[in-house]
């Protein structure tokens, strides 16, 4: 059976119908063929859909430890999260960028591996060559100014850094960055690097910073110092057995002077009392003169004779000679008293 279809030009098109039964079966196969690549259009939307929900769950939190800080950006414009733990934030528009706020340090004048670098060398204000490194610690105090006022701001610390250390250390000589004007210089250089970073106000705040080393650049010269320091170092022994020994000595002295002085307190108040006592029995020996004068002044006579010749024997002679009389030592006349009344009662 022919079957003419007629197309846009003149010409006659036919081709030939197949009966029923056969037309049906090939239309089969083709729907079947459709229907298997729909539902593997839908599995593959259905699997896209579930990874972008996977994705934007996902992508929805975000964690900040307790070291951290975050900055989240909002179409531009940035906004700092301090508090730690889980926060929300919006897919595709919202940005966070995390920030470590814990104390870290840089070295300004060695490598990792220990070793002096150039910018180690300096000169100092006598015009000598030494190298000087230094360990400075800091921490990011603005999260938001730290990522977006500089582009580096630990490079900037380091070359602020450098450019302090090398100021200070040009004003000082050669001995007091050797020796003695260490704590005076890290203290100059820290309050400058400070200064400059509040002007600079890159969201970077120094903690400390410390001189590790320093050295003459020559073995020859760093003997030399070495001397000196070794030098300074029993200067200043000595001086401190010197002050150990004045401590040890002045409270002695001072004990012993306190001593004198009270013994010359006591002297001194003992005198006077026995002065005042001779005074008092001066005056009460005056108050019985006047009353009997004779007998007073014979009674002192024979207590000054008693004083003044308590052992010796007194031989008086009479007048020609014939007759001598011996007197024992003069005793007292209470004893004589005594020793007649004795006699007597015998």
């Amino acid at each position: 059976m022919f079957q003419f279809n007629f197309g846009n030009s003149f010409g006659k098109n036919y081709r030939e119908v197949p009966p029923e039964g056969e037309a049906e079966q090939p239309k089969k196969k083709r729907q079947g063929k459709g229907a298997g690549l729909k539902n593997a259009k839908r599995a593959g939307v259905g699997l896209l859909i579930g990874l972008l929900v996977l994705f934007l769950g996902t992508s929805c939190w975000y964690t900040i430890q307790e070291e951290e800080q975050a900055v989240v950006c909002t179409f531009g414009t940035p906004r700092a999260v301090t508090e730690p733990g889980l926060h929300f934030k919006i897919p595709i528009i919202q940005t966070v960028t995390k920030v470590n706020t814990t104390i870290q340090g840089i070295s300004v004048g060695y490598d990792d591996d220990l070793q002096y670098t150039d910018d180690a060398m300096m000169i100092t204000s006598d015009y000598n060559f030494i190298r000087v490194d230094f360990y400075a610690e800091y921490r990011i105090s603005d999260p938001v100014k730290a990522l977006y006022a500089s582009q580096d701001p630990v490079l900037v610390l380091d070359n602020i850094a450098q450019n302090c250390i090398r100021t200070t250390i040009g004003s000082y000589t050669v001995d007091a960055v050797l020796t003695t004007g260490k704590n005076e210089i890290q203290a100059n250089i820290r309050d400058m690097i400070m200064e400059k970073l509040e002007q600079y106000d890159i969201g970077i705040q120094l903690v400390s910073i410390t001189i590790q080393d320093a050295q003459p650049p020559t073995t020859e010269v760093i003997e030399a110092f070495k001397a000196v320091e070794t030098a300074k170092q029993g200067k200043d022994t000595a001086l401190n057995n010197a002050n150990k020994y004045r401590n040890e000595e002045i409270p002695k002295a001072e004990a012993e002077a306190d001593k004198i002085l009270q013994d010359a307190e006591a002297e001194k108040e003992s005198r006077i009392n026995e002065a005042e006592g001779q005074v008092a029995r001066f005056n009460s020996m005056y108050e019985e003169y006047v009353k009997y004068p004779a007998i007073t002044r014979q009674r002192m006579f024979y207590e000054a004779m008693e004083d003044v010749l308590p052992d010796m024997k007194v031989i008086i002679e009479g007048g020609d000679g014939s007759q001598v009389q011996q007197l024992l030592p003069l005793e007292p006349f209470s004893s004589t008293a005594q020793t007649e009344v004795t006699e007597n009662g015998q």
